[in-house]
């Protein structure tokens, strides 16, 4: 039997209702207060229309805007965060204090019911200590051992929280926060923990909204995206050595995530007054859309 596609938003929306949906912010992106918002009013509108959003956020630049406040020093190596006890303050005060309310508010203000929490709660997220990790940065002819402090990395998922929160008709914030089996709390890269969640649910499509229009052949030049490709094309980009930085941990995430279930995913620009979240769910030609195969590509 042939069932006809749907032929407009409002349409499309119901598509997706009863289906799951995890949506990452960057901290990027809720630099700009007003985008912000109308990515609060998007994800009330799909929260409206039956769908079950879980949202991940990080906030990097707020952190380092506060951790300046306090005289805390910030060290970073290859893009990457290290979370020494101070940083760790900061964090906990920042991923799992402000943003998160001003996130939940956000929903609250669009009608939407929300739930903020971190990795933390119900063993939502549990992670491991991560070991000290030899970093190569072949631009600069370097290699070095790194002991990143207090980062965790993911190694259980239970997710019956969530499937509480979402029955309930409320939506999960997760802040990019876990502990280990001893209680002890780390950093953990944000679209680690919304790819594994998304995983761990089941969802339909992983969003991740961040300061650049997708993924770039060359990172600089924003009209080089990449529209559509399979998880193939994505390995072959990251081998050649074309995706680097921030970018290259979210298509790594996003090679894992499509292996282990996840249908579709898709890197969208959400640092800007009118994120296109909506239209992405709804119309192609939007961000860049990775799939299993190209036999599977779809908007």
């Amino acid at each position: 039997m042939i069932v006809a596609e749907p032929t407009n938003i409002d349409e499309r929306l119901e598509a997706l209702a009863g289906k799951c949906l995890v949506v990452k912010v960057g901290g990027e992106v809720m630099l700009n207060v007003k985008g912000l918002d109308a990515i609060a009013s998007q994800v009330a509108i799909l929260f409206r229309h039956g769908v079950q959003v879980v949202v991940v956020h990080g906030g990097g630049p707020q952190a380092d805007t506060l951790a300046q406040r306090l005289d805390h020093s910030v060290r970073k190596v290859d893009g990457r965060r290290i979370t020494d006890d101070d940083a760790l303050e900061v964090a906990k005060m920042v991923y799992g204090g402000s943003i998160n309310l001003e996130l939940v508010a956000a929903l609250k203000r669009h009608g939407a019911r929300a739930v903020g929490l971190s990795g933390a709660d119900a063993d939502l997220v549990t992670v491991t200590r991560r070991p000290p990790t030899l970093i190569r940065q072949p631009d600069l002819g370097t290699e070095e051992w790194v002991d990143f402090g207090h980062v965790g990395d993911v190694t259980s998922v239970d997710a019956s929280l969530l499937y509480l929160l979402l029955s309930a008709g409320t939506i999960p914030v997760v802040a990019c926060l876990a502990a280990d089996r001893e209680g002890r709390l780390y950093n953990v890269n944000a679209d680690t923990i919304a790819q594994t969640l998304a995983v761990a649910i089941e969802a339909e499509r992983l969003v991740l909204l961040t300061n650049v229009p997708g993924i770039l052949t060359d990172a600089t030049d924003p009209l080089s995206i990449i529209s559509a490709c399979d998880m193939g094309e994505l390995a072959a980009l990251i081998n050649s050595g074309a995706i680097l930085g921030g970018m290259l941990p979210k298509a790594q995430n996003c090679i894992s995530a499509l292996e282990q279930g996840v249908r579709t995913v898709q890197i969208l620009n959400g640092a800007q007054d009118h994120p296109p979240l909506i239209e992405s769910l709804t119309q192609g030609g939007v961000g860049t859309i990775v799939t299993k195969t190209r036999f599977s590509t779809e908007y």
